[in-house]
């Protein structure tokens, strides 16, 4: 099958480039540091959340009208609006625990983020974090980054609170383009920051590109398809099911960012050759290697 594949490719190139990135992210292991990219995040999503439960105790606590006006926008009654009423009570009384937990938490958590997000995109490049100092540099762009990404999610957001006399398609257009620009320019600024700094910027792009679509798609997704598999998830299997549908969402974001990378990698490569270094490999009785893959697995004759 693989064989008739490359058959195919060499007639259409664009077949056999996707093949080149689908045999690099295999080579090296692409799932599983893809995999680390995405526990990371989730890890990460805890001390989050306690610090957003410190932001609304605080802003709780100097406004007795704050839980009302909470309620009466997202349109809770009965038992939900009960819910929230000891939730934001709770979380006025242990904002000062939780503001501190959450931040030492999110400043640890965030700094294992930036490193497996450095992993994603260094792996299909062969290259590795280089100490503290990219450790560092990481968590910079990690914070300013989340600003970004915040932005673009707004966009894709503000068509919920458009009024009625405006039509939809007169501001969807332009905010779904502005998005996708944002996004672009993220992920541009991602492979450049968080990657190698040894190859020109335009060949960052076209990874960029690909990741900026599919972060769109992936948005859309978690807007239409996720709260309807939460939903779900959460009458079948309780909380739980949350925890699976959002390990599912970021495992395709994950995946995306290795993939991009690998694009550009594999553009790079086939456009400036590759350079052929020595590999040390166990001695094993009975086995004869004769090469290895790039992620170091011994190949025989």
């Amino acid at each position: 099958m693989k064989q008739k594949l490359r058959q195919m490719g060499d007639r259409w190139p664009w077949l056999g480039r996707a093949l080149d990135v689908q045999d690099r992210v295999g080579e090296i292991n692409g799932s599983f540091v893809a995999s680390g990219i995405n526990v990371s995040i989730f890890i990460a999503l805890f001390p989050l959340l306690l610090v957003g439960i410190a932001v609304v105790g605080f802003l709780a606590s100097g406004d007795d009208d704050f839980t009302a006006r909470i309620i009466e926008n997202l349109g809770l009654t009965g038992a939900a609006a009960e819910t929230m009423t000891k939730a934001i009570t709770t979380a006025s009384s242990s904002k000062q625990a939780a503001s501190i937990v959450g931040l030492v938490g999110l400043a640890w958590a965030g700094s294992g983020v930036a490193v497996a997000l450095q992993q994603g995109v260094r792996a299909p490049w062969q290259e590795r974090p280089e100490g503290i100092r990219d450790r560092l540099l990481g968590i910079a762009w990690l914070v300013a980054a989340a600003v970004g990404f915040s932005l673009a999610l707004a966009l894709s957001s503000v068509l919920n609170f458009l009024p009625e006399e405006i039509p939809t398609p007169l501001v969807a257009i332009p905010a779904v383009l502005l998005g996708v620009a944002t996004e672009i320019g993220l992920f541009w600024w991602m492979f450049w920051g968080l990657g190698t700094r040894r190859v020109p910027a335009r060949d960052l792009l076209p990874g960029a590109i690909v990741a900026g679509l599919g972060f769109e798609v992936l948005k859309l997704v978690g807007t239409v398809y996720v709260p309807q598999l939460v939903a779900r998830s959460s009458s079948l299997y309780g909380p739980i099911g949350i925890v699976f549908a959002t390990l599912a969402w970021l495992a395709f974001f994950a995946r995306l960012i290795v993939y991009s990378s690998a694009i550009n990698a594999v553009r790079f490569e086939a456009r400036e050759g590759t350079v052929a270094v020595p590999l040390r490999v166990p001695r094993l009785p009975g086995h004869n290697p004769v090469a290895a893959t790039r992620g170091g697995i011994m190949l025989e004759a």
